[in-house]
């Protein structure tokens, strides 16, 4: 079974104002996206654009959309969370092909990856440089570099 993290329930907690929040701060962001704002993305906007920065997995996502009322599939939540990566709203990052977290920043920043925890984190201070850059294959242009520390607890 899925066990909420405490991030998590503190949002459910705040789902009756999520439910009663006008969608007038989500849907222009939409628009301006290119994306038309549709109840799923809406909703999905709701919890993800609001201005609370964090990292999430689409099961973790759809378990909070379910609790907090709001009937969708889990296709959907995932197609939503491409559709905003691919948007620029969000960053889709892969932990080594198994699992992928959304994060709410979308700008270039360094993430740990807790492994026993099965979560992210931001890398604070400094970012973190790789000095030179790789070049690039002729036709190609870098667009981003992620760089991913997994952490185990000793």
């Amino acid at each position: 079974m899925l066990e909420v993290p405490e991030k998590l329930r503190a949002q459910m907690r705040m789902q009756r104002l999520l439910q009663m929040q006008d969608t007038s701060l989500i849907r222009p962001i939409l628009q301006k996206a290119g994306l038309r704002p549709t109840r799923q993305r809406l909703i999905l906007g709701q919890f993800l654009l609001s201005g609370q920065h964090q990292h999430i997995s689409a099961d973790e996502l759809h378990l909070l959309t379910m609790q907090s009322g709001f009937s969708m599939s889990l296709a959907t939540v995932y197609n939503t969370l491409n559709q905003f990566a691919e948007a620029g709203l969000i960053r889709k990052i892969s932990v080594s092909g198994q699992r992928t977290f959304f994060d709410t920043n979308a700008h270039n920043h360094q993430h740990f990856y807790l492994e026993d925890e099965d979560r992210m984190i931001d890398i604070g201070g400094v970012p973190l440089m790789l000095s030179p850059a790789p070049q690039a294959p002729a036709g190609y242009t870098i667009t981003k570099i992620d760089i991913l520390v997994s952490l185990k607890k000793i």
